[in-house]
């Protein structure tokens, strides 16, 4: 029995950001967009900000929260490594080989893929020293450190804590459908390996003000807050997510990849994006605007809106939001 094709419109998401060069417009880039009010209602909406998509490393906080809901005990650093998607740099690969030492744990325990670093400057510096890519080397290194340290703390199987169906992964379903507010409609593998689970850039926004409005205490604001205090290990010393938590008071950002981003402010505001190629040269001018319409500006947001294009040595355009 054949189906026949849907008949259904194709919904396109609308231009968030224009690719510009010598005062001609050479390329688009499209995206959903969600803005949240402090009461966490929609205050704007461009494009499907409702279906399914993957967070990719946005849902790196909501992982972290099921690490001490398991009852896996870190604080300051460590608890923000564990939400990371670090550069690589010296003092992530530290911190992440103290945290295996500390739990009896060796870098073939992790089944990150082997990787370089993240950041372009750490990974040109890492080749230049003679190394290969390795597993701890990988930006999620830290998060699954903490998985493998929370499974041996429950007596769970440490072979299989990336199965969706292993005791660490249901719990992580929880956190994401308890701080979202919806269920989870979809699940895939991310890039590490690690189940990914689907919901809407809405149920995104919401979930990162769930964490910032959470009790004291609880596990979502322990998670803000070292994310908060120790933005550098969430990110590194080049990226966008380290300089708004370092810069702005009491904002909570993550990127994932394929160009999402994720926000709150300390107050319930809070916004979610994905730039629909996947293009991560857009994502920084479309969050500073994002980020101009609830009000915050300054040095931090110029520096991440800046994306500009060349012709050899000169400045010949940019990439800009077009909302």
């Amino acid at each position: 029995m054949t189906t026949a094709p849907s008949t259904a419109p194709t919904v396109i998401p609308p231009v968030l950001a224009e690719v510009v060069r010598s005062g001609f417009v050479e390329g688009h880039h499209r995206g959903s967009l969600v803005v949240l009010a402090a009461d966490g209602s929609v205050q704007t909406a461009l494009g499907d900000v409702t279906s399914p998509v993957f967070p990719r490393s946005s849902n790196k906080p909501m992982q972290a929260a099921a690490l001490l809901r398991a009852g896996l005990d870190l604080s300051g650093e460590r608890l923000a490594l564990a939400a990371a998607s670090h550069s690589g740099e010296g003092f992530h690969l530290e911190l992440v080989r103290t945290m295996l030492s500390e739990y009896g744990l060796a870098e073939d325990d992790l089944q990150t893929p082997p990787d370089l670093p993240l950041d372009p400057v750490e990974a040109e510096a890492y080749l230049a020293a003679g190394h290969v890519r390795e597993r701890i080397t990988m930006n999620c290194s830290g998060k699954h450190t903490a998985m493998i340290a929370a499974c041996r703390i429950n007596g769970w199987d440490t072979g299989s804590y990336l199965d969706p169906a292993h005791p660490l992964q249901r719990l992580v379903l929880e956190c994401v459908e308890r701080a979202s507010g919806e269920k989870v409609t979809a699940v895939g593998t991310d890039g590490c390996g690690a189940p990914l689970m689907a919901i809407g850039l809405t149920g995104l926004a919401r979930a990162f003000r769930y964490f910032v409005l959470a009790e004291e205490g609880s596990p979502e604001r322990r998670v803000a807050d070292a994310m908060r205090a120790h933005p550098e290990y969430v990110a590194g010393t080049r990226r966008p997510d380290t300089w708004l938590m370092r810069e702005v008071p009491g904002v909570l950002s993550k990127m994932g990849a394929e160009a999402v981003q994720a926000v709150a402010l300390p107050d319930g505001r809070a916004l979610a994006f994905k730039i629909d190629d996947g293009a991560t040269r857009a994502l920084g001018p479309v969050l500073a605007r994002a980020l101009g319409m609830l009000g915050v500006e300054g040095a931090p947001v110029t520096r991440i809106g800046e994306a500009p294009l060349f012709g050899g040595p000169v400045r010949v355009g940019e990439i800009r939001a077009t909302f």
